[in-house]
């Protein structure tokens, strides 16, 4: 493919970029909330910096880039406006599908330009029919289309029937968004600013080429895997990458907020106490807990980077008792997050109930990760054990 490709930065240098993105985004974190999805401008400078093609093949005019710079970029990023990291998140874990998806598509997609942001709901809440010719009829409703605003295209996931009724696959159909109805019902207590709203079609058309398996992918099947000369980012395990790019923005949100605590609440009068907040033990307990919590959460993010990096570059497919873990990993940052950032929240005092107020904004943003199917804890705990007494997780997606 011939395309423009944004200058290709380094490594070590995909957070020093991220952070000089940071004054701007924050003048415009509350507007997102505002507009229930992420301001056009923050796009834009996604684009120009490069960020939206972290992970983006460098084929499709992508950066191509490793799971701990993913990390390095949303983790930064979510401190200036946690509804862009949110999107930029799973932005960067469609353009890696994409990776994986056949060139004409990849064509489809990318043309000229490889500035292309793709949404996706990629769990299989459709139904497609595989015709004779190989194409695809497509039908559905799908909830939590994460920017889709300022999305072109969509992968949807759904489950995949022949012409008698016989279901053959489970997988993410390539859909230029022209083609679907954008339902405008995203009005919600958390992650306001992201944009999910609902898409759907009837008997939609869908060539043959713009199909992913994703029982292929997730069991290290398609020819990236296969291929020795495939860069090693699209042979990472594909669970934990779908599962980190969703967590990757929980530490950075809770890091900003308490970056805020320490601006706002010292120096602050305890209401109806004698106390000076910043002198109370109480919060002095809190305030060293949660950070404590923030530190950890930022240690785990990092080791599941860490771990999908080393395998792929080895080539290796994870062992379940890896993938496990990791499974329950992805739950575990965000809430932890989450518990650090109520905890101050509460101790902060009254002030912080108000809808202006980075703290308040960064509890409820965290309360709704830890809502989203592949993060709740109970559901990781439970994968996680069942791996770990050699039984059945009960699901492929690990």
């Amino acid at each position: 493919m011939n395309m423009h490709t944004p200058a290709r930065m380094a490594e070590a240098d995909a957070k020093r970029i991220a952070e000089g993105l940071l004054p701007e985004l924050r003048t415009r974190a509350l507007l997102a909330d505002e507009m229930r999805k992420v301001p056009p401008e923050n796009i834009e400078l996604l684009k120009k910096s490069g960020l939206l093609q972290t992970l983006q093949a460098a084929v499709c005019g992508g950066q191509e880039l490793s799971m701990r710079a993913h990390v390095d970029v949303i983790s930064t990023i979510a401190k200036g406006c946690n509804a862009t990291a949110w999107v930029l998140g799973v932005y960067q874990a469609h353009s890696w599908m994409l990776g994986h998806i056949n060139e004409q598509a990849q064509r489809d997609v990318y043309g000229d330009t490889g500035e292309q942001a793709v949404a996706a709901v990629i769990g299989p809440r459709g139904r497609a029919t595989r015709k004779a010719d190989g194409s695809y009829v497509l039908s559905g409703f799908w909830p939590f289309a994460s920017g889709n605003a300022a999305a072109d295209w969509l992968l949807l996931g759904s489950e995949i029937f022949d012409e008698q009724g016989n279901k053959l696959d489970e997988g993410d159909l390539l859909v230029p968004k022209r083609d679907l109805e954008v339902l405008d019902d995203w009005f919600v207590a958390g992650l306001q600013g992201t944009g999910s709203c609902s898409v759907k079609c009837t008997n939609l058309a869908i060539p043959s080429h713009r199909f992913l398996s994703l029982t292929a992918l997730l069991e290290n099947q398609t020819t990236p895997y296969t291929d020795p000369n495939a860069p090693s980012v699209f042979k990472s395990q594909a669970g934990p990458v779908l599962g980190l790019c969703i967590a990757s923005g929980a530490t950075g949100v809770a890091r900003g907020a308490l970056e805020e605590f320490l601006k706002v609440v010292p120096g602050k009068k305890v209401m109806y106490t004698a106390h000076i907040s910043h002198e109370w033990q109480p919060l002095q307990r809190v305030l060293g807990e949660a950070a404590s919590k923030i530190h950890a959460a930022e240690l785990v993010l990092y080791r599941i980077a860490d771990d999908i990096d080393e395998y792929a570059k080895r080539g290796e497919k994870m062992p379940m008792s890896v993938r496990g873990r990791i499974r329950m990993d992805i739950a575990l940052v965000p809430k932890l997050c989450r518990d650090a950032i109520f905890d101050l929240l509460t101790i902060g005092g009254a002030s912080g109930l108000s809808l202006k107020s980075p703290i308040q904004r960064a509890a409820r943003n965290l309360q709704a990760t830890c809502m989203h199917g592949f993060l709740l804890y109970d559901s990781g705990a439970e994968i996680y054990g069942k791996i770990l007494l050699g039984l059945d997780p009960g699901t492929p997606v690990i």
